[in-house]
């Protein structure tokens, strides 16, 4: 519980982020790919200091509020994020046999050759459109966090986010989740939507 009514925010602004796959490919189907994405999040929380308040891994996409750890714009992390999951997912894949793996790999190199790009294989789209969440915004900052957790829901996957395993809604319920999130807790301060502090 928090005292003095102080909300427990982040001192710095923070960001929405969303990754999309190339082509919004289905590609996060598979337990072993979904794992590629939690570890590689744990990892950037233990080796880059990463604030990560709310996650959500789609078919197609990865929603996050974060903040980086000298609160920098997110430009940094995504390009290492995404240069760390890209070799390690297509690993994943040529080690699971998927049956999609041979079309996968020609839209993730069609689409590098697009771009122009050195690199053989592009896995995940450039833009991520981040929107800056300022220190003084914490019904945005709640409203972001609820809408991440809200989209297994909206997808039809779960009835409840709390009940989707590969997103922080479970945190927020006290649930310990796949990732090391931090839980925002602003007391009196919920959205209308499914958040809960604790």
């Amino acid at each position: 519980m928090l005292s003095n009514n102080q909300p427990d925010i982040p001192l710095d602004a923070c960001y929405f982020l969303t990754f999309n796959i190339v082509d919004k490919i289905d590609l996060f189907v598979r337990p072993a790919y979904k794992t590629v994405i939690t570890d590689a999040l744990n990892h950037f929380i233990r080796a880059q200091g990463l604030h990560l308040y709310s996650w959500c891994l789609m078919s197609s996409h990865l929603h996050l509020v974060l903040r980086t750890r000298d609160g920098a714009a997110p430009a940094y992390f995504e390009r290492d994020f995404k240069r760390y999951t890209t070799p390690a997912m297509l690993k994943t894949i040529e080690m699971e046999m998927d049956l999609r793996r041979d079309w996968m790999l020609q839209r993730f190199e069609g689409y590098g050759k697009t771009l122009r790009r050195l690199d053989k294989y592009h896995l995940w789209q450039n833009c991520s459109s981040p929107l800056r969440i300022e220190n003084d915004q914490p019904r945005l900052l709640m409203d972001q966090i609820a809408h991440v957790h809200e989209n297994p829901v909206r997808e039809g996957i779960v009835d409840q986010p709390e009940a989707y395993l590969f997103s922080s809604a479970r945190d927020y319920t006290g649930i310990r989740g796949l990732v090391a999130v931090k839980v925002v807790q602003v007391q009196g301060l919920l959205s209308g939507r499914r958040i809960s502090a604790n």
